[in-house]
């Protein structure tokens, strides 16, 4: 039996397809980033920029609901270990990612907000996405994203379809597991239409109180609101896992969190109590920690990152990850592998030192609890005869308690303004700060890089060493991330 179908021939034992082995292949696409991807980029961010922001909330998963459905439901095709909190969720997201990329799994990873480009919200594993996939990521679902608009009594807001992309790539990539930051709060969070295996909850503080709530138990319920049931009604006998991981949190926000907890029957491992820091010192480069997690004692840990606060975020990551694989009493993960992962962390824009001499450092600090840990990691960590800050805040953060917070670790400080629209004005800032630090240490620079030259200035002129000097960059993650553009480094 034969039928021709031209270059394609059916025969009895199926399809013979005429291709020559030897012959010329498409090679793959290049993976440097051109100027014409930037412009591509650039554009689909233009028209993206239309749609609401991450401010502008309509508190609702029914959109995000109805286009996960319409594109074939990709969230529920990796495991997901999701991340609330207030202070530390990148830190811990990242950690939770380079563990799992030490163990050989195949990882998503979406943060939020960017440093520097937006690509940096999707990352497969370990790496921010291609520009040219995040524009076709969007072309692909974008007629899908109309249908919603067309539906919905409001229209999808931006990061509602970045969730989308990151979800619809994770599934594309494949990938094995997501680890998924939430933008804001967490019962309504876009990202919470997927049903993860571990939920996470990292310390939470006073933060967006003008859509969150004005305590931290209304603070907490919001973001509580990410763990849920895994019953499946179909096979009660075989419950899947269903795990809590939560940080040291205040006892108002805790209690609310072990309720919500044991309302879903949920397990929950405690800092503090199921896993915790041992130790943490000082080392070149970070820390070296002892952690005990929820499978016994992991010794010698090198984490370069540094700040207590970076110690405690990496007992929440790896307790984490042993609740992912199931490790428990007698069930230690490999120890270094664990030490691997740690060993590989980046965390851009976290205490991260961009110069040398004097020794400069970026930090997206842009709470008071942010820029308390801020201060105490630079005062353990460092042995500064002289420090200088150069701060911009956007308007609508806690101004005052990130100043308040900040006064005890600098010398001077000098008052700057971002380019985000939402940045409070120098000038308005800079008298706040005299009210904090007086009149002699508060110095203003309109623009960034003036700042940074006038602080580095500032931290010069002393009369010890200038090795004993340093300049922290901080107040908000545009700051954060136009210091890292000034200082030539790549988005990650």
């Amino acid at each position: 039996m034969h039928k021709d179908f031209g270059e394609v021939s059916l025969e009895e034992t199926g399809l013979t397809l005429p291709i020559d082995a030897a012959g010329p292949t498409n090679a793959p696409a290049p993976a440097e980033i051109t100027a014409e991807d930037l412009a591509a980029l650039a554009e689909v961010e233009s028209e993206l920029d239309q749609r609401w922001n991450e401010t502008q909330i309509d508190p609702s998963l029914e959109r995000i609901e109805m286009l996960m459905d319409l594109l074939g439901n990709p969230e529920r095709s990796f495991p997901a270990i999701h991340v609330a909190g207030t202070n530390g969720k990148t830190s811990t997201v990242r950690m939770i990612e380079a563990l799992m990329r030490a163990f050989h799994r195949r990882t998503g990873r979406t943060t939020s907000p960017h440093l520097q480009l937006v690509t940096e919200r999707i990352a497969i594993d370990g790496q921010p996405i291609h520009p040219r996939d995040y524009v076709r990521t969007w072309e692909e679902i974008k007629p899908y994203v109309e249908m919603v608009d067309a539906r919905a009594s409001v229209p999808m807001s931006k990061f509602e379809i970045l969730v989308a992309m990151a979800y619809a790539a994770f599934a594309d990539a494949p990938v094995e597991v997501a680890v998924v930051e939430v933008g804001l709060g967490g019962r309504w969070d876009a990202t919470n239409v997927i049903n993860a295996d571990v939920n996470v909850i990292t310390p939470i503080g006073l933060d967006h109180t003008g859509i969150l709530g004005d305590t931290l138990a209304e603070i907490a319920a919001e973001k509580a609101g990410i763990i849920k049931s895994r019953w499946d009604a179909d096979d009660l006998l075989t419950p899947p896992d269903n795990v809590v991981v939560m940080a040291e949190q205040e006892p108002e926000a805790a209690q609310v969190i072990l309720e919500k907890a044991i309302s879903v029957d949920a397990a929950v491992a405690r800092a503090g109590s199921e896993f915790g820091v041992i130790s943490s010192s000082i080392a070149v480069g970070g820390q070296q920690i002892t952690l005990r997690g929820l499978g016994g004692v992991y010794e010698d840990i090198f984490l370069p990152l540094s700040g207590e606060h970076q110690a405690r975020n990496a007992a929440v990551a790896l307790a984490a990850v042993e609740a992912f694989f199931g490790a428990g009493s007698g069930r230690q993960l490999d120890l270094e592998t664990v030490r691997a992962g740690f060993a590989q962390v980046e965390s851009p824009g976290r205490l991260e030192r961009v110069r040398a001499t004097p020794t400069t450092f970026i930090d997206a600090a842009h709470n008071p609890h942010g820029a308390r840990a801020l201060g105490q990691a630079l005062a353990r960590d460092f042995n500064f005869a002289r420090l200088v800050g150069v701060v911009s805040v956007l308007a609508d953060k806690d101004v005052r308690g990130v100043i308040t917070e900040l006064e005890p670790y600098l010398n001077d400080i000098v008052i700057t303004q971002n380019t985000s629209p939402r940045a409070l004005d120098c000038y308005e800032l800079a008298d706040i700060a005299r009210e904090i630090f007086g009149e002699e240490r508060v110095h203003v620079a309109p623009r960034l890089p003036d700042a940074i030259e006038l602080a580095v200035e500032l931290a010069e002129d002393t009369d010890g060493p200038m090795s004993g000097s340093g300049v922290i960059i901080t107040g908000s993650v545009v700051t954060a991330g136009e210091a890292r553009a000034l200082f030539g480094k790549d988005p990650a």
